[in-house]
């Protein structure tokens, strides 16, 4: 079940929301200011957070302008500033979707699963999106971040860099081990076990990594 982060200190307004996305199928958890928002982030990234802009200990622009690590989740900004100028502030600093109070709660259900599909594209229904960042060595299934050994990365980053390609054994030690270390092409098999395990504990088919007979493995397309 997706998890929605309301981010404001009125308890009139998250417990319609909470409502709203309950009966729609989706879980709630609720901050009162900035600071509670970035302890429920660093906990784990939900599915989507809808924003109010003036907390008790900032604006919601600035903490839009300032967030720029960990995985890339999707936000509403919910605001009673009807500003066309703020509008276009806050979808310059990330935010997928703008709504003013007052607002239908049936409206801003349909806006979040409308902003969750645009925004996590999945190959089939149920089955998240796979995402890798090489610059950061992070690797997330939808929202779920695959805490992923050094040698599992390496592996599943040569995988994503050409989805549908077939790599022997023996290319995927040169690329993931380096051609210098002495490892033999049985410990290929057992790490693409464990990178398998933790790919489908995430939600992931087991077959996202797939063997082909004979030859190696490659990423499903």
């Amino acid at each position: 079940m997706q998890t929605i982060l309301l981010v404001d200190d009125e308890p009139a307004i998250t417990e319609s929301l909470a409502y709203a996305l309950g009966r729609a199928g989706f879980e709630t958890t609720t901050a009162r200011t900035l600071a509670e928002a970035d302890a429920a982030l660093a906990a784990g990234p939900p599915a989507l957070v809808i924003l109010d802009l003036m907390l008790p200990d900032g604006n919601g622009l600035d903490w839009l302008r300032a967030r720029d690590e960990g995985p890339r989740v999707p936000v509403i900004i919910l605001s009673s500033h009807d500003d066309p100028v703020e509008h276009i502030v806050g979808l310059e600093l990330g935010a997928d979707d703008y709504v003013d109070k007052p607002f239908s709660p049936r409206e801003m259900v349909a806006r979040v699963r409308a902003v969750l599909r645009r925004v996590n594209p999945t190959p089939a229904e149920g089955v998240p999106r796979l995402r890798v960042d090489p610059a950061k060595r992070q690797a997330w299934a939808g929202t779920t971040e695959l805490g992923l050994s050094r040698t599992e990365f390496d592996l599943l980053a040569v995988f994503v860099g050409a989805p549908g390609r077939v790599y022997a054994r023996g290319q995927l030690l040169d690329r993931a081990w380096g051609p210098d270390v002495a490892v033999t092409e049985r410990t290929v098999d057992v790490h693409i076990k464990t990178l398998r395990k933790k790919l489908v504990a995430a939600g992931l088919p087991a077959e996202t990594i797939e063997t082909v007979r004979g030859v190696g493995y490659k990423l499903a397309e």
